[in-house]
């Protein structure tokens, strides 16, 4: 029996933020203390998981979303803070935001709404941008939401990144990097 590996449509980000994002967390990993960092290569958007999917749904993912995005041209994001999902004394996500974009959201709707067109049953949760950063908690004390602070560069300013490609990824639980880029959409 083959692998059954899920997919995900999402937001890929430069190599360049990657490794800003790597050296922060080496700076800063102490005063965090999670079980699961996640690894550098694997940063990402999410804008739609699709779980499992078929060959024939797949397919019809990819072409839906690349005649769907085709108008949507490269734009800008800039990280803002840094934040968590789950309990607030023991998160289970911890993660980078970026600021408010309305093309992002745009993105976002156009990708998540193609599919659902083609069958997918998809989280009906409000689109939270974010990269997962690290999950489940394990510090000795219980998190301190004051202990969250705004992801700079080292001479304090806010890093700023062009969106140029969205990436329907593939699920490698046993590898690391986790995500193989399976179909790539230019934004131009």
């Amino acid at each position: 029996m083959a692998d059954k590996h899920h997919y995900f449509f999402a937001v890929k980000l430069p190599n360049d933020v990657k490794s800003f994002l790597h050296n922060w967390i080496e700076q800063n990993r102490e005063k965090f203390p999670f079980k699961r960092w996640v690894h550098e290569e694997d940063y990402h958007i999410t804008l739609a998981f699709l779980g499992f999917a078929e060959e024939e749904m797949k397919i019809k993912s990819i072409q839906s979303v690349s005649s769907a995005i085709s108008d949507i041209g490269p734009f800008s994001l800039t990280l803002s803070n840094i934040g968590t999902f789950g309990s607030p004394k023991s998160p289970r996500i911890f993660w980078a935001g970026v600021n408010e974009s309305q093309i992002l959201n745009n993105l976002q709707k156009q990708v998540y709404q193609q599919c659902i067109e083609v069958g997918f049953q998809l989280d009906k949760k409000p689109f939270r941008p974010h990269i997962t950063l690290a999950r489940k908690w394990e510090g000795e004390q219980p998190f301190d939401i004051n202990s969250l602070i705004p992801i700079l560069s080292e001479d304090g300013k806010e890093v700023s990144f062009e969106v140029n490609e969205v990436v329907l990824y593939e699920t490698h639980l046993d590898k690391s990097p986790k995500y193989k880029e399976y179909a790539v959409f230019s934004l131009k």
